[in-house]
């Protein structure tokens, strides 16, 4: 296993416990340079997450990265999110007051709470890491990556999450409840409140940047590239499906596909990356017919990947 990603991972698990596949799946999607929607029920730990992650990584004075937490409301504005043109009367100009976008971790807490038309803030910055403030475009600071979180269970004050913003997201993750063993130890130490206030960064920016860097090297023999197209083509020929992946989904799951196998120590793409993967990586942009359960979606998607990855392999 890289150093790097060693580190990161024993950080994140001294305050997030009995959660191996989820942190791992977590780490390969910022290496990836992708965003990650966490969907789940309350006190799980899913802002804790992004917390955590955001005091492992030191900028060049040795303190964790720009985090900035925005907590989604009903009335919450496109410009509380972008930043906005502010005039000041002393030079008789307008200058940008920059928004909590422009950070390098943002957490966007319970995404499904707010319009869609605040929602939309997030687009332009999430694809093309910049925000367009009248005629001027601001760069996001590098890394950059976007850690949202919404509670599947509850309907009241909330906004479906448009598809456009749900595209925008390279994997969607569930912590789900803790085993046993996880859960005493929580109740022993009580990381969310103990452990992670006394966190400090274990890499800096160079360090992760660079693993950005030789995660997206990671080899990917042609077969499983096209086992990745025939994945993300079949979705849009599906009779139960209505709405397919479109060729964003397919990037996603390749550069995903890519730096999970770095994370696990390899300098290749198997199958089984894939086929973790896919689900996670297809299953939020995709939309069903009626006479399917939501929730039916993964199986689906899984044997989908399943039989065109034995396919590829034999």
């Amino acid at each position: 296993m890289n150093e790097s990603v060693g580190k990161l991972l024993d950080g994140l698990q001294k305050v997030i416990k009995g959660k191996q596949e989820f942190l791992e799946l977590l780490i390969a999607c910022v290496l990836a340079k992708g965003h990650v929607l966490i969907e789940d029920n309350p006190g799980l730990g899913k802002t804790t997450v992004a917390k955590t992650l955001a005091r492992l990584i030191a900028d060049e004075d040795g303190e964790p990265l720009m985090f900035k937490r925005i907590q989604f409301t009903p009335d919450l504005l496109p410009y509380d999110i972008t930043g906005v043109d502010v005039f000041d009367p002393d030079t008789k100009t307008f200058r940008f007051v920059p928004g909590p976008v422009l950070a390098n971790i943002v957490l966007a807490d319970e995404i499904n709470r707010t319009a869609p038309k605040t929602q939309s803030a997030l687009l332009e910055v999430m694809a093309e890491r910049q925000v367009t403030v009248g005629n001027t475009s601001y760069k996001s600071k590098e890394p950059f990556f976007v850690i949202a979180t919404e509670n599947p269970i509850e309907s009241e004050g909330t906004f479906p999450l448009p598809s456009a913003q749900l595209d925008r997201f390279m994997l969607q993750l569930s912590l789900g409840y803790p085993d046993r063993d996880a859960e005493l130890a929580i109740f022993e130490d009580n990381p969310a409140e103990e452990t992670l206030s006394n966190l400090e960064p274990v890499i800096t920016r160079a360090e992760f940047l660079q693993a950005q860097d030789d995660a997206s090297k990671v080899f990917c023999h042609q077969s499983l590239k096209e086992a990745v197209a025939d994945v993300v083509r079949s979705t849009r020929a599906h009779e139960n499906i209505t709405l397919g992946a479109s060729p964003r989904a397919g990037l996603h799951l390749l550069a995903a596909s890519r730096a999970l196998a770095f994370v696990r120590g390899r300098d290749f793409v198997i199958d089984e990356d894939i086929a973790i993967l896919c689900g996670p990586a297809l299953c939020h942009r995709l939309k069903t017919s009626r006479s399917i359960k939501p929730a039916d979606i993964l199986l689906i998607i899984r044997v989908i990947c399943a039989e065109i990855l034995k396919k590829k392999i034999v």
